[in-house]
């Protein structure tokens, strides 16, 4: 225990928490000045981006599982200080992560304009064009996405979350200096903003992974593993990935659904739920953050079967899971009416903005702690099915099921929708808190 504590003190967490948070923040600002180069491409650009990227969001959502599932082996193999199983963990993950994407990429390359009108039949031409050019870069991304989310998931297993942290910089930078260069200078339209993404995830994905076959890492890529298939350890990492990504592929087409919904309550409710979203996405930041923390952390401590370690520092992170999301919550509450200036949106629209921001960031500082990140930990200690069964059934039962009791059935709109959001979070909280002190996840064995 001594030693774990020793290995995760204060500092350690610090360097890894921040970093994380970084990256988030710098992520989200990033997609906001991208959104705003894209509209001045044209409706249809903007339109086409749109509706693609609801799509592209599955496949991102599946590699990031993959790369989960494998950070919670690599991570337990490091508790166990078997590095070069965890090196041979990593280099399976980045195996198994170039052939899923590049079918992936192959299947939308050849079917991508069929299934763009299965989903988006009805839109003008125009739009549609724009989407099947966007589309198709996007795909050649896919494998240079994937490869990127499997080195991640290796440094922020090892700690090291500050490489991701700046490399995330370069990258976004490139994007955004490229998407300048696309619309202003080449006057390329939709591909003036498809070619940049396509370039910085490819160079992200190359020097990620130039850097994981660096010798001074104690974990690193072996060529010998990453050409020879070892179905032990696929198993291990599949076994959590493909909860994980069920659970988040059901998530992603509830809030499809959801948007359906939501375009039945009028136009004022529309729009300031479409604001109300860009702002919560902003104040979700320090959850989603401390996600990877609890899977570095806890994974490591149950590599060693340090229980006692695992329940401790449940405990400490849990604790500043809860401080870090209060903070931050409380903070883009209080700058919600500076952002409202920047909209140009009628005085009850605004109003509306902000009772939902309200209900969002109350509960996301108290709630949200305990149903994302604390989720996290325990399927970083191989308790997945019970997490990936919760989740589904509260995302389905609760979030759509009430969504349409509270907005449509009761007439609440926008603020029914809100409140089934929260509910959801908070029988996720209960559920997920009580796993944890049962003590249950103590007898799951990943490696």
């Amino acid at each position: 225990m001594n030693q774990q504590v020793e290995l995760f003190s204060d500092k350690t967490l610090k360097d890894m928490i921040i970093p994380l948070f970084l990256e988030q923040l710098l992520a989200m600002l990033v997609g906001l000045a991208d959104t705003l180069v894209v509209s001045y491409a044209g409706e249809a650009a903007v339109s086409g981006v749109s509706l693609v990227n609801q799509f592209n969001t599955i496949f991102i959502y599946l590699f990031t599982a993959l790369a989960s599932g494998g950070a919670v082996v690599i991570s337990q193999y490091i508790g166990r200080k078997r590095m070069d199983a965890a090196g041979e963990s990593a280099s399976q993950l980045l195996l198994f992560s170039v052939i899923f994407s590049a079918v992936i990429s192959v299947l939308v390359l050849i079917g991508n304009e069929k299934m763009l009108r299965l989903m988006f039949g009805k839109v003008e031409s125009d739009v549609m064009q724009a989407c099947i050019t966007y589309l198709k870069i996007s795909a050649y991304s896919y494998p240079a996405l994937a490869v990127y989310n499997a080195g991640a998931a290796l440094f922020r297993s090892m700690g090291k979350t500050s490489v991701t942290m700046y490399l995330s910089v370069a990258s976004n930078i490139i994007n955004v200096i490229g998407n300048l260069i696309g619309v202003f200078v080449l006057h390329a339209g939709v591909a003036g903003v498809a070619w940049p993404s396509l370039i910085a995830r490819t160079f992200s994905a190359v020097v990620i992974t130039a850097l994981c076959f660096c010798r001074k890492n104690d974990v690193r890529y072996t060529g010998r593993w990453i050409f020879q298939w070892n179905g032990e350890l696929m198993r291990n990492i599949l076994r959590i990935a493909v909860p994980n990504g069920l659970e988040n592929g059901v998530f992603q087409l509830v809030k499809v659904a959801l948007s359906s919904i939501v375009a039945l309550f009028g136009t004022y409710q529309i729009a300031a739920n479409g604001v109300a979203q860009s702002i919560w996405s902003l104040a979700a930041l320090a959850g989603v953050a401390m996600g990877p923390v609890f899977i570095t952390v806890i994974g490591q401590c149950m590599g060693n079967r340090d229980i006692q370690a695992a329940e401790v520092y449940f405990k400490k992170l849990m604790k500043i899971t809860l401080l870090l999301s209060s903070v931050w919550n409380l903070l883009i509450f209080l700058l919600t009416p500076l952002f409202m200036r920047f909209y140009a949106l009628e005085p009850d629209t605004k109003q509306l903005v902000l009772q939902l921001v309200l209900i969002h960031n109350l509960f996301n500082a108290i709630a949200y702690p305990f149903s994302g990140a604390l989720s996290n930990g325990l399927r970083a200690a191989g308790d997945v099915k019970f997490t990936m069964y919760v989740s589904v059934i509260s995302t389905i039962a609760v979030r759509l099921l009430l969504s349409w009791v509270l907005g449509v059935a009761l007439q609440m709109g926008v603020i029914g929708i809100a409140l089934a959001m929260v509910s959801d979070w908070v029988i996720r909280a209960v559920i997920f808190f009580w796993r944890l002190k049962s003590g249950k996840w103590k007898t799951f064995q990943v490696i």
